[in-house]
């Protein structure tokens, strides 16, 4: 009986010693998952198509982060349910983070990006400045001209402007900057055939390139949102008139570099294609990057008489049916004392 009793002794304290260990396996792990790592600075890791955990772990090493047994993040991993789940692509892991940090990022494919943002009324010209301001981006368009890298785009022979529609655009930092215009220009293909297939009945407009132009002046004539069909119905009522669009924004553009804030009376005087005071109709191509908004008001111009503006130096227009209204407008706004 006391070897019995014994043996029941000894399977007790087994039991309790594994029960003692497995308490202490746990708290040791929940402890390391929720421990904020010591990183340099930043960590950066680049996960390939078919790695898993056992291939990203030594990752994880070389890119700074040293803590924690391997089979402690695997056995993290099992109580993550992260088996599997892994996403491609690059990640960047700041100081702070914990390894269930980690393992959630590498889940739920929360990669690293560079952020992007055009703007209404951009040039391309001012487009690839700002790029090119974008370091951790491979830089695939410095020394391409204009077409060679519309030709990258798969776009030869296509004039830039205009093609790339201002929002907000993110691509992994292991990409290169040609992939942002491509995103851009995407994305202009969609609106432009969206706004061009919903647009009014009876516009002169004969293809979605025109709209675009079109849309381009209105973009750079005003910043005020509510105005935009304002202005477009203008410019509308104008080409259906045969009368030439006058518009000073396209002026600029066709002066280009030599552009120094003032428009002489010799630039609106010079035949160019985009002086539209000597020359009818739309200018060959669009002059900026116009946003959603100015698609659809050259899509949908305002209804009205108004053939004239004038700028009231707020930001905002004053719209005139004749031009003797015009005039009176312009000796208001433009020529103060």
């Amino acid at each position: 009986m006391a070897k019995k009793s014994r043996w029941r002794k000894y399977l007790f304290l087994t039991a309790l010693l594994a029960v003692a260990l497995s308490v202490f396996g746990y708290l040791r792990l929940r402890d390391f998952g929720q421990t904020p790592l010591q990183l340099p600075a930043t960590a950066m890791v680049s996960v390939a198509k078919g790695d898993g955990l056992n291939r990203v772990l030594p990752k994880l090493r070389a890119s700074g982060i040293r803590q924690g047994w391997d089979w402690q993040w695997k056995v993290l991993a099992l109580q993550m349910d992260m088996a599997g789940r892994i996403h491609v692509g690059d990640y960047e892991f700041k100081e702070g983070i914990t390894p269930a940090g980690v393992l959630a990022m590498l889940a739920s494919g929360e990669t690293a990006r560079v952020k992007y943002t055009l703007v209404e009324g951009r040039s391309f010209r001012q487009m690839r400045a700002e790029l090119a301001s974008l370091p951790d981006l491979d830089d695939d368009l410095t020394g391409k001209s204009d077409a060679d890298i519309m030709t990258l785009l798969g776009r030869k022979g296509v004039h830039p402007e205009g093609r790339f529609l201002p929002d907000t655009y993110f691509v992994p930092k292991s990409g290169k900057r040609s992939h942002l215009l491509r995103q851009a220009a995407e994305a202009m293909d969609a609106a432009l055939a969206a706004s061009w297939n919903g647009r009014d009945s009876g516009l002169p407009l004969k293809t979605p390139e025109e709209l675009l132009i079109l849309a381009s002046i209105v973009e750079k004539e005003t910043g005020k949102a509510e105005e935009r069909p304002q202005i477009a119905g203008v410019f509308v009522r104008r080409l259906q008139k045969g009368m030439r669009l006058e518009t000073d924004p396209t002026v600029i553009y066709g002066i280009g570099d030599a552009y120094d804030g003032n428009i002489r009376k010799k630039d609106l005087q010079t035949v160019t294609p985009y002086n539209t005071y000597r020359m009818h109709g739309l200018p060959p191509t669009p002059i900026a990057m116009p946003g959603r908004a100015a698609l659809e008001a050259a899509a949908h111009p305002a209804a009205g008489d108004a053939l004239f503006f004038v700028a009231t130096g707020d930001g905002g227009h004053v719209f005139s049916a004749d031009y003797d209204q015009h005039r009176k407008a312009v000796r208001t706004y433009q020529l103060k004392p």
